[in-house]
């Protein structure tokens, strides 16, 4: 298909997702990245926060707890600690995540740990 690239997402478990995509939009550590077909061989770490998923008429999103993207001019893989599509989504659940990150928020012992704790806040409570 053209203008499309191959996208994974990867979690410890299972591959979550590979499919061909449009655009996806990732939260990384300095900034949200836009990836297109072409894109320039790079990886980059990821905050918590939401993936956004263009594919066809539909986007969909995925919120992860940090992880890795390695881009390549065709693929798109990313290895996430835990990933949870919102795309029907329980309340409960993302309330579940919300306490979660305000645990570790709550927990966090240095600037980095602080930073990621509140990453992940901002993120579920956007949603």
């Amino acid at each position: 298909m053209a203008g499309t690239f191959k996208f994974e997402l990867v979690s410890p478990e299972r591959v979550l997702l590979s499919e061909d995509v449009e655009h996806v939009v990732l939260p990384g550590v300095d900034g949200d990245l836009g990836v297109l077909p072409g894109h320039a061989p790079l990886v980059v770490t990821l905050r918590p926060g939401t993936i956004s998923v263009i594919g066809g008429a539909k986007t969909r999103k995925i919120f992860v707890k940090h992880g890795f993207a390695e881009f390549t001019p065709d693929t798109l893989n990313v290895l996430a600690e835990q990933a949870v599509s919102l795309d029907g989504a329980e309340r409960s659940e993302i309330d579940g995540l919300i306490a979660t990150a305000e645990q570790e928020l709550a927990d966090a012992s240095d600037d980095g740990k602080r930073f990621m704790a509140n990453s992940a806040l901002d993120a579920l409570r956007a949603l």
